[in-house]
């Protein structure tokens, strides 16, 4: 198998969703997947369905449990830099067909991690690794690195109308 580069950027809902798609669709086709939420800590619905399925897929999360704003706390630096790298590991350890790195886009936007991580990352990926790469903000760079692009838009959101994060839909 050929591996790719995709990223899943943009303002709207589903980013996560749709690497968790393709991280379901490759457990289902026997594929070892690796997933690395940053700045993500808690009980999520999709970490809880992941373990499920392990060994085949291994997630961890890499975040403080709170929301980054302005200047990254040290210890967000911190955990950042251990999520970049298990996932460095992963990719190049011949484990995995499929690593994702949710939220790595927002990392790079929110200054947790340099964009040339980022693009290290994907000058490193073995030819037969899938690699994800989902958030908001994806630069032109990234972009270019990619093979494929994907950008979420929103139209039109029920949170504009206070409707709250539902547990097993949005979290």
């Amino acid at each position: 198998m050929h591996g790719y580069v995709q990223i899943y950027t943009g303002d709207g809902k589903g980013k996560t969703t749709a690497a968790l798609g393709v991280a379901l669709r490759a457990a289902g086709a026997g594929l070892k997947v690796y997933v690395a939420q940053f700045m993500k800590k808690g009980h999520y619905s999709e970490i809880e369905a992941l373990k499920q399925l392990e060994p085949q897929v291994r997630a961890e999360q890499f975040g403080s449990g709170r929301f980054v704003r302005g200047t990254p706390e040290a210890e967000d630096l911190t955990l950042a830099r251990r999520g970049f790298e298990a996932v460095h590991a992963a990719l190049i350890s011949g484990a995995y067909d499929l690593v994702i790195a949710d939220e790595a886009v927002v990392a790079v936007a929110g200054g947790l991690l340099d964009e040339s991580d980022l693009l290290d990352l994907i000058a490193r990926r073995p030819p037969a690794v899938e690699l994800i790469l989902t958030g908001r903000g994806a630069t032109q760079a990234l972009m270019a690195a990619a093979d494929l692009v994907t950008e979420m838009r929103a139209f039109k959101h029920y949170f504009e109308n206070g409707v709250t994060a539902r547990k097993g839909i949005e979290y």
